[in-house]
């Protein structure tokens, strides 16, 4: 979420100079972006607590986060890209070898997230069924994201995920996303595509990056006249 170094310092009612001098030195988990901060919510309360801070959202910036449109499964998809041949013997070295190819992220947010999605699947198994996983973490990374990442992995062969319906996963989406608001929203956009069996048999195809986006771009046009 965006906001100004006024507001960063409301919600942790310290002045805004001691804010800029944190933010020089890296102690604070937030990050510059053009005329304002990006800043996970859960995070930042995370630091805050861990330094003995209080923190507290303005009513007025709860409510322009929810005012911020979400966005589409295309856009974010392109920027996870699609990932192919990743190699795996079982949930955790194929989470490990898609971890490690995917782009954007720093080598410290990569040892974060596998950390992360491994704690997810023990919880349960994100198997959904027809060989399609869909790894997440719980709780938003560290790092502030300015937009959500969806990365498509083709794996090099199926492994057993503890799929709700026992077969072996073949392709893992991996959903990163600012705030839950925005995961459920991509999350309820994916779940139209993959409901679609011819979809899946698609999936099976492993196609190329502009097939694959081509393909998406088209259900989400089924999806805006469905809602409209």
């Amino acid at each position: 979420m965006k906001m100004t170094i006024h507001e960063v310092a409301q919600c942790l009612n310290l002045h805004v100079i001691t804010i800029e001098r944190w933010i020089r030195q890296g102690r604070i988990p937030i990050q510059k972006t053009g005329n304002g901060y990006l800043f996970n919510e859960s995070a930042l309360k995370k630091w805050a607590k861990m330094y003995r801070l209080p923190f507290s959202m303005p009513e007025k910036v709860k409510s322009r986060e929810y005012e911020e449109k979400p966005e589409n499964l295309l856009s974010a998809m392109k920027r996870g890209g699609v990932l192919h041949d990743l190699k795996g013997d079982d949930m955790e070295t194929a989470l490990k070898s898609a971890v490690d190819h995917m782009p954007v992220l720093s080598k410290t947010s990569k040892k974060e997230l596998y950390r992360l999605l491994l704690e997810r699947e023990r919880l349960t198994s994100t198997g959904i069924g027809k060989g399609v996983a869909i790894p997440h973490p719980r709780d938003p990374l560290s790092d502030a994201m300015n937009s959500p990442i969806i990365s498509t992995c083709f794996l090099e062969k199926p492994i057993d995920f503890g799929a709700v319906d026992d077969r072996p996963v073949f392709v893992m989406f991996i959903f990163l996303s600012q705030s839950i608001k925005f995961h459920l929203h991509l999350l309820s956009r994916f779940s139209f595509c993959v409901r679609d069996s011819s979809f899946v048999e698609f999936l099976k195809t492993s196609p190329d990056e502009t097939t694959f986006f081509a393909k998406i771009a088209d259900f989400e046009k089924q999806l805006d006249r469905a809602e409209t």
